[in-house]
């Protein structure tokens, strides 16, 4: 499905839909270079979702949080550590900066990430519990941190 069969107001939906794990499987916090997905499925077991955590190959502090809906559609994109986003209207957003699904431009748009929902950007860990929270994870996988550099 592509990002402009979503209406906006079922994107919204989306983003508020109770969301839990899909399985119950321990899962590792990627190291270097490495991907994380994992299936998520709202309470009422209608849909399907994703969450990706993307680990940056050199830098250990760039990493990629986002939740995807329908399989291909990014929902919302959490962005540290990485280069500042330029928006279709040619504003420069620094990083980190929070994509949320826009109906005809998909995840093209970058803002300031919220610091009420966002205790501390340079921590990953605690990111990455925010970033659960804001998507409306009411039961988060079971990540385990693995043995990896979590300094700043």
């Amino acid at each position: 499905m592509a990002e402009a069969d979503l209406t906006q107001d079922e994107a919204d939906a989306l983003i508020v839909l109770p969301k839990i794990r899909g399985n119950h499987e321990t899962t590792y916090y990627p190291d270097r270079g490495g991907i994380l997905i994992i299936p998520l499925v709202s309470t009422d077991k209608k849909e399907n979702f994703l969450l990706d955590i993307k680990r940056g190959r050199i830098d250990l502090m760039k990493v990629t949080y986002q939740n995807r809906a329908r399989q291909a559609v990014i929902l919302i994109r959490l962005d540290l550590g990485g280069a500042p986003h330029r928006n279709p209207d040619g504003e420069e957003i620094l990083c980190p900066h929070l994509h949320i699904y826009r109906e005809g431009y998909g995840d093209r748009w970058a803002g300031t990430v919220p610091s009420e929902s966002f205790a501390d950007t340079g921590d990953l860990w605690q990111s990455l519990t925010d970033f659960m929270r804001y998507c409306n994870i009411t039961e988060p996988p079971d990540i385990q941190k693995g043995i990896l550099e979590w300094t700043r």
